[in-house]
């Protein structure tokens, strides 16, 4: 059975500078019949568990820290034996959600992570959160961009330890040179394309958001 990506969305809380927000979140899980990686554990661990199945879960990848894209990466883990991935840069965020439990491995840019047979290429996009990361695999024709690139935008840059030009810089470096017809997987919302966002970029530069 070839590779192919799995859609699950899990209903939360954002919590960060003292506010808290509802949120649905997209789990991404990319893999075949035998072994898949979870794109960002969030809010259920039992309905991750149940979609992936009796596969192999190879690792849980965090594509920044924000509690509401890792809260149940733990009890995931846990459950699997999977390590968590997470990029250096977001180790205070992620104190911040699991103070007691720290990642069992560290995401740098150019990493390559393999799973069923295809392979996914980590690029550090910074600006949502200093160690944001998105996932490229040129075989599957997808990026998981987690909250730096959506449908209409960048990810929020209004609250700790983000920075909007810092975020343009990573979109318009490191994601919109990929080929147009890349399907953007999101870590909210629906996906997009990198034709579809790539001509938009100084109208959000224009507006600031």
């Amino acid at each position: 059975m070839a590779a192919r990506i799995e859609r699950l969305v899990t209903s939360g809380q954002f919590t960060l500078d003292g506010g808290t927000w509802d949120v649905d979140n997209n789990v991404w899980i990319v893999g075949d019949d035998r072994e898949v990686i979870v794109v960002d554990a969030a809010h259920d661990a039992d309905a991750i568990a149940e979609a992936v199945g009796d596969r192999r879960l190879k690792a849980v990848v965090c594509t920044h820290a924000h509690n509401d894209h890792i809260d149940a990466a733990p009890e995931l883990a846990a459950r699997t034996g999977a390590p968590i991935l997470l990029h250096a840069d977001d180790l205070p965020l992620w104190k911040q959600t699991h103070p007691d439990r720290t990642p069992d491995g560290e995401l740098t840019d150019g990493q390559v992570l393999t799973v069923a047979g295809v392979e996914l290429t980590v690029l550090h996009t910074p600006g949502h959160a200093p160690g944001a990361v998105c996932l490229y695999t040129a075989a599957l024709t997808a990026l998981f961009s987690g909250d730096t690139l959506f449908s209409g935008g960048p990810g929020a840059t209004g609250r700790s330890y983000s920075h909007f030009p810092t975020i343009i810089d990573s979109i318009r470096g490191r994601l919109l040179g990929l080929p147009g017809d890349t399907v953007v997987y999101t870590g909210h919302g629906e996906t997009t394309t990198v034709s579809a966002e790539a001509p938009q970029l100084q109208e959000w530069i224009d507006r600031g958001f």
